[in-house]
């Protein structure tokens, strides 16, 4: 059984203690400022990885929204929804398990 979470604003994966001990690195902020845990807007069903070691000049990450994004493995689909405090922050936010925003 895997301990592998993936991010379900940005697709970053790393394992459980990771987003425990540390965060999301690229959405922590966002989740601070929202007042909920990192382990809220991380799910351990997700599909698909990519391994992006320069973002800002790949492709790939450009079509996965994480360009700006640090070097990682990233989900190409995340299952779960993020909590209502979060979307309200972000006016442009496209969910990633392929479903749209109400």
């Amino acid at each position: 059984m895997s301990s592998d979470r993936a991010c379900m604003l940005c697709g970053l994966v790393q394992t459980t203690n990771e987003f425990s001990r540390e965060g999301c690195p690229n959405c922590q902020g966002i989740f601070e400022e929202a007042g909920v845990s990192t382990m809220e807007c991380t799910s351990p069903s997700f599909e698909g990885l990519v391994g992006m070691s320069k973002p800002t000049k790949s492709w790939v990450a450009k079509w996965l929204s994480v360009d700006q994004s640090i070097p990682g493995m990233y989900a190409i689909k995340v299952d779960g929804r993020l909590p209502a405090e979060v979307v309200d922050l972000l006016p442009h936010y496209k969910p990633r398990d392929g479903s749209q925003v109400e």
